[in-house]
């Protein structure tokens, strides 16, 4: 026939009583039951311990994510600031294309002034051969 369950609490429950009220005699007793003790104690210290470590734990992991997060933000500062500088490297563009719009510009007002010149040079030697030779004609005959 099986004990029932209270059955077997009752008994432990009578065993420990016993044992509490008769007096320890034997000295190997009383260090085990010393030792015992300060097992239970370092157990509740290491459970312990363990709690603090997975309690620091979870604080480093909320650390790594604010340090991401504030790394995430910073990368995008620089991300930003890439883009203006991008901007700005495009306005120097526009106006080096100005530049070269108004030196090409300038360039041919130079060349349209210097065929002018040429133009007028090449008349005036032909108005100067012409009044030369015109000269020449006319001493040639009135002195004749």
């Amino acid at each position: 026939m099986a004990l029932a369950q209270d059955d077997i609490k009752q008994i432990q429950e009578l065993i420990k009583q016993e044992l509490q009220l008769e007096p320890v005699n034997n000295a190997n007793v009383r260090y085990e039951i010393e030792l015992r003790e300060r097992m239970l104690r370092v157990e509740e210290e290491l459970k312990h311990q363990r709690e603090l470590m997975l309690e620091g734990f979870k604080q480093s992991d909320i650390r790594f994510k604010e340090m991401q997060h504030n790394m995430d933000k910073r990368f995008e500062q620089v991300e930003k600031r890439f883009e203006q500088v991008d901007k700005r490297f495009e306005q120097v563009d526009k106006r080096f294309e100005q530049v070269d719009k108004r030196f090409e510009s300038m360039q041919e007002t130079m060349n349209n002034g210097f065929k002018e010149i040429n133009r007028r040079m090449d008349r005036f030697m032909f108005w100067s051969l012409g009044v030369t030779i015109s000269t020449a004609i006319f001493v040639v005959t009135y002195l004749k």
